[in-house]
């Protein structure tokens, strides 16, 4: 145990340098640089190598055996991904510069809307979740949690042309899955409704626990659904401070009364 504590995870403010050398190679317009002589190749450069070296810190401290060539390996095979990434962002903006009549352009998009800021950072750290990326997609995605009050667990699955606004107060659990063209608004909760105890009494990891939400769902303020077995069907609108822990079925609308819940 003392051994370890020797070792360092990674370096909180070195993953946040990565998160914005990606954010401003994707969308140089967008985001800057922090020093605006750097080229691209020299950005991409700098920013591989210290991702490549944040991930070597991560699988040591995970007591990972030959870590700098997995380091490599992961950080190789994710740079390769930043374009396919960047095409799915650009469909976010798309999502958000459509569906809000305050976006005056996609430019105000990127550069304004907390829930682009999040999404982006989400989609990165995804990215590297799927490559079995130790502690850094957390560090990513709490550090979105910390700037906008967003909460995305990377390992979620979100579709393409997500759309949140406002965003405030949002969380979006571990094993939640989410369609094509799905809007949240600020205060949503798509969380977990009870954890499965092992015998020793300790929560069960690594089982469904969040809801899947279908295509074109429309989620309003400060609605929660919980559960691993709530499904959301396509084109449902799920009104504001409802509170759900069954399915509801493809195009249905749920409203919050005081007294009940009107499907």
């Amino acid at each position: 145990m003392e051994e370890k504590n020797r070792i360092l995870p990674p370096d909180r403010r070195q993953v946040v340098r990565v998160i914005k050398g990606l954010q401003a190679l994707m969308f140089p317009m967008c985001f800057r640089r922090e020093d605006p002589e750097m080229t691209d190749e020299q950005l991409t450069e700098e920013t591989e190598l210290l991702l490549e070296r944040e991930l070597c810190a991560a699988m040591l401290f995970r007591g990972e055996t030959e870590p700098k060539a997995k380091a490599r390996k992961i950080c190789a095979s994710f740079m390769d991904q930043l374009p396919r990434i960047r095409e799915l962002l650009m469909k976010d903006v798309e999502a958000l510069y459509e569906g809000d009549p305050a976006a005056e352009s996609r430019e105000e998009v990127m550069i304004c809307y907390p829930g682009f800021y999040a999404i982006s950072i989400y989609r990165l750290a995804h990215e590297l979740q799927k490559l079995q990326t130790p502690l850094i997609p957390r560090i990513m995605t709490e550090f979105a949690h910390e700037k906008t009050g967003i909460d995305i667990h990377p390992g979620a699955t979100i579709g393409e042309y997500f759309f949140i606004d406002h965003g405030t107060g949002i969380v979006i659990g571990e094993t939640t899955t989410i369609g094509d063209h799905v809007k949240l608004y600020q205060g949503v909760t798509l969380g977990a409704r009870s954890f499965e105890l092992d015998e020793n009494g300790n929560p069960v990891k690594k089982i469904k626990r969040h809801p899947d939400i279908g295509n074109h769902v429309v989620i309003y303020a400060n609605a929660t659904i919980l559960g691993g077995d709530t499904v959301i069907g396509d084109r449902c609108v799920i009104g504001g401070n409802t509170w759900l822990t069954h399915s509801v079925p493809a195009g249905s609308t749920v409203a919050y009364t005081a007294t009940e819940d009107r499907r």
